[in-house]
């Protein structure tokens, strides 16, 4: 099993899930061009995907959904008030759209999916647990981490998380009072510091591998969301990267020990 991510930032994010002979996109926030580039990288089609997993409905989450469906009748996964947003904004979707629980797995192919919800400025927003050889979770797009959010991240083997902004940059940076409080609130983005925090968590409960995603481009930077996040790793034996805001990087998502020192 592994993830391949495409892209994550607040310019796209949509990423690859392979458990043997199921494949599985993680959002449409590129283009459909774009993403079938990327699949033909690790020699996939949009053919041979087995669905995609809708976390919410902004735009960098979606923005290539439309084309993908007009070319290609792939299943859509979203839990319900997600799906009513997407089936306002995109008729395409009808007869390809399935609604989900949120908080109860189900199957997909070969593996089981588990949606769980996330705080952030939508009337509704998720982040996924996928089991299928391995477990692989992500949560992005979230202002704090609830029971809720931890519960469905913990004892994950890999897993994608936000550390979206640096503190510091925010603050003296150029966006609008309004704006900063919006990213800085429960339901905004999660900063490197919240992310550390929630990575060493994860450390001590089993997660062998971690992905730092959706990094703003003006309120951080990737050395300093790694910097944050290894620090607090310390003596963990956990690995970790940085996610790219536009290339391919592939995770194993397998068991194994982590290395306490």
């Amino acid at each position: 099993m592994q993830i391949t991510v495409f892209a994550s930032g607040s310019s796209g994010n949509c990423a690859l899930l392979s458990s043997v002979e199921t494949h599985i996109l993680l959002d449409a926030g590129i283009s459909m061009r774009r993403t079938e580039a990327a699949l033909s990288q690790v020699g996939r089609k949009i053919s041979e995907i087995a669905g995609v997993l809708i976390t919410h409905e902004h735009s960098d989450h979606i923005a290539g959904l439309k084309m993908l469906l007009k070319y290609h009748r792939v299943p859509v996964y979203a839990p319900r008030t997600v799906a009513n947003r997407l089936r306002g904004m995109l008729p395409e979707l009808e007869g390809s759209l399935h609604v989900i629980p949120v908080g109860e797995a189900f199957r997909l192919g070969g593996v089981s999916v588990m949606a769980f919800h996330t705080m952030h400025d939508t009337d509704e927003s998720v982040g996924y647990r996928v089991t299928g050889t391995g477990v692989f979770a992500l949560a992005t797009d979230m202002g704090c981490v609830t029971e809720e959010v931890f519960s469905g991240l913990r004892g994950a083997d890999t897993v994608l998380i936000e550390s979206n902004h640096d503190e510091q940059m925010l603050s003296y940076g150029p966006y609008p009072v309004q704006l900063k409080r919006r990213i800085l609130s429960d339901h905004g983005h999660l900063s490197n510091e919240s992310c550390a925090k929630l990575a060493r968590s994860l450390a001590e409960n089993g997660t062998t591998r971690i992905v730092l995603g959706h990094l703003s481009r003006e309120n951080n930077k990737p050395e300093l969301a790694y910097e944050t996040t290894r620090a607090a790793l310390e003596g963990t034996g956990v690995w970790l990267t940085v996610a790219p805001a536009s290339g391919c990087l592939t995770v194993p998502v397998e068991r194994r020990e982590a290395c306490y020192r």
